[in-house]
């Protein structure tokens, strides 16, 4: 909303309506998840593209890492050269772990990401399920498929003579925690029980 494309989630206005796919909440649930999975993490690099938009996204994780004694560190990154030099500076201290949210940059560069993580044994949370299926640690996403189930009864309700303007913004009600128990023993993890028992799927 604050992008200015609607007018309010209840009533968008306009012709359009919107299916969020993330939002500033997920991204309090990273340092938890993060700490969770790797509990001697106590610094975190969030790498992320140059955006404006990123900054209320930054702030939810610093806010919510604060109670878990995680120091989180932006890092913020245009091409591959920006990636490897910073998570190379970054690894040189003690205990950090990596947090990486959706964008252009960090997908395009995915490979190279997840090397790194591998090369300096940096506990990884990602926001795509791409990067854990590829080998990355673990992934808490907003589960896709049942954004486009729901929004296929927009669609049915539009045709039906529904004006988009009309139809409240939805926003993820599902998420999906993926971890990748191959990538956990390399990096010599102890994973709880129970975290592995919240996971949606668990790769091995």
């Amino acid at each position: 909303m604050s992008a200015g494309f609607v007018q309010s989630y209840a009533r968008p206005g306009g012709n359009v309506t919107v299916f969020l796919i993330f939002e500033t909440t997920i991204n309090t649930k990273y340092p938890q998840l993060l700490k969770d999975i790797a509990p001697h993490v106590t610094r975190a690099a969030v790498v992320h593209a140059e955006n404006t938009a990123w900054r209320n996204d930054f702030a939810a994780i610093r806010s919510a890492a604060q109670s878990f004694n995680v120091e989180p560190v932006e890092i913020v990154v245009r091409d591959a050269a920006d990636i490897e030099r910073q998570i190379d500076e970054f690894s040189r201290a003690p205990n950090g772990g990596l947090i990486v949210p959706p964008d252009a940059v960090t997908v395009r560069h995915r490979q190279l990401i997840l090397a790194l993580a591998a090369k300096y044994r940096l506990p990884a949370l990602y926001a795509l399920r791409e990067f854990v299926s590829d080998g990355g640690l673990m992934c808490y996403s907003t589960d896709f498929i049942d954004i486009f189930r729901r929004a296929a009864s927009y669609v049915d309700r539009i045709l039906k003579g529904e004006k988009p303007s009309d139809l409240p913004v939805q926003a993820p009600t599902k998420f999906e925690l993926v971890i990748n128990l191959r990538t956990a023993k390399a990096l010599g993890l102890d994973l709880p029980p129970a975290l592995l028992a919240r996971a949606d799927e668990v790769i091995e």
